[in-house]
């Protein structure tokens, strides 16, 4: 069975078949795992798809013209997309497990094909097009479930949004009575090649905008496919599919997870930078935002922090170099650090509120019940780094091997703790690190970059 469509409606570039052959009762039950390895693939297959389409815009945008060899890339990711989800749940259409190929399968049920866009729109015009399709995306969002965002989640593992859940009844209809209905996957099939058409306009592959109509059933509105344009004869077809082996996917998936880790050296490396120039305080240190603290026990502890033998010449001299913690309060308050240890014996048996770090909340604190402390903290010799008096009061401390605890009390060591506090530390390597990073980031994405094009590049047929 076939959909009609009528003379006036104007074919879509981006073309989606998908044939029914009737899945059995229980196989959509494990066919999340069955299809596991294609969820792998896909996931950094489509990383790869989004660096190719962020480069293919840039070049649309200053050329008009989408490389070829990014064209076919994408394409075969859709494709392969479309395989998967046709398989699994996003319509559950057949039983017969997809091929692990960018290249067409001309037998298989589920078919994508994209015309190649001779001429597209270029300079600002295009940010605007592509701007306009937000209404579009915004639809396709709640087909998927997850935004288009969640692509391969939609491709195979998921049951979000309406596509999910018409095919989820569909299949429990299967389960009891034996039989997929046929109009819930001609409606699904209509809103996976409104998906597919979305993401193809988001991704550049077309200068038309998407229509905003529904082309339900298993033909598109071009009528039944052929082998494509970009493979005009079965020996061309050999020709591409054997030019995407095993090896070339899995140097394209490296090349892809390289570039995502040049992003983020380039990220870190950036973010470390202007940190370093703009967010350091007279002293030279970098510090947390003031947070107020309160509690009606005699003391607030934080949790301990333990370095060993590598942090103390790694953390305190490489990547510290000293911390500095600044308490505000309007009357005299002792603030020091100590080693665990000896705070514990301090305020064995004194009520206290404990904080998991600085930065916690004040209603967060876990209180201790006891009774008030033996002697003022001022008058114990076990401080490293102590501070004591109103107003605002900074101490500094350089890090040292052990484990070590923050203290804030009231100077007389009464009851009714109230402070604002910040820490810090002076990080005195951060700006050589952050430009290495950058540095290497940067380095890092260009090679990844070439290699990526060099492997997606359109290769020639063999003679």
């Amino acid at each position: 069975m076939q959909a009609t469509f009528p003379s006036a409606i104007t074919p879509y570039p981006v073309r989606v078949e998908g044939r029914l052959q009737p899945p059995s009762r229980w196989l959509w039950l494990i066919k999340w795992l069955l299809a596991l390895p294609h969820f792998i693939v896909l996931a950094f297959l489509w990383l790869a798809f989004t660096a190719s389409s962020v480069v293919a815009f840039i070049a649309v945008m200053f050329s008009g013209r989408y490389p070829r060899s990014l064209f076919d890339f994408n394409v075969g990711v859709m494709r392969w997309s479309w395989r998967v989800a046709f398989y699994a749940y996003g319509a559950n259409g057949t039983d017969r497990y997809p091929p692990f190929t960018l290249g067409e399968a001309p037998d298989y049920p589920a078919r994508f094909q994209v015309a190649y866009p001779v001429y597209q729109r270029r300079g600002l015009a295009l940010l605007g097009w592509w701007l306009a399709g937000i209404p579009q995306y915004l639809i396709a969002g709640l087909f998927l479930g997850g935004g288009l965002a969640g692509w391969t989640a939609w491709a195979g593992s998921g049951w979000g949004g309406l596509i999910g859940l018409l095919v989820l009844v569909a299949a429990l209809v299967l389960l009891f009575d034996g039989s997929y209905p046929r109009p819930i996957f001609d409606f699904v099939l209509g809103l996976d090649r409104w998906v597919l058409r979305v993401v193809a306009y988001a991704a550049v592959m077309t200068p038309e905008y998407p229509p905003f109509r529904l082309d339900a059933g298993e033909s598109d509105p071009a009528g039944a496919m052929t082998v494509s344009s970009s493979a005009p004869s079965t020996r061309a077809h050999r020709a591409q599919s054997s030019t995407w082996g095993a090896a070339r996917i899995t140097a394209t998936l490296l090349a892809s997870i390289t570039v995502l880790v040049g992003l983020l050296a380039i990220t870190a490396g950036g973010a470390a930078t202007v940190l370093d120039r703009t967010q350091r305080d007279a002293g030279g240190y970098l510090m947390t935002p003031s947070e107020s603290y309160s509690t009606g026990t005699y003391a607030l502890v934080s949790r301990s922090y333990r370095l060993g033998a590598l942090g103390d010449r790694f953390v305190a001299r490489g990547l510290l170099g000293s911390v500095s913690l600044r308490a505000q309060s309007g009357r005299p308050v002792f603030v020091g650090i100590a080693p665990a240890a000896a705070v514990s014996t301090y305020l064995a048996g004194v009520a206290h509120a404990e904080a998991g770090g600085l930065g916690s909340e004040s209603a967060g604190l876990h209180t201790h019940p006891g009774g008030a402390p033996a002697a003022p903290p001022a008058a114990e010799h076990f401080w490293v780094a102590s501070a004591t008096g109103a107003g605002v009061r900074t101490l500094t401390w350089n890090v040292r091997r052990g484990a070590w605890r923050v203290v804030v009390m009231n100077a007389d060591g009464t009851r009714g703790v109230s402070s604002e506090l910040s820490i810090g530390a002076r990080f005195p390597h951060l700006l050589q690190t952050g430009i290495a990073a950058f540095v290497a980031g940067l380095l890092t994405l260009l090679l990844a970059c070439g290699a990526l094009y060099l492997l997606v590049r359109r290769r020639p047929d063999a003679n």
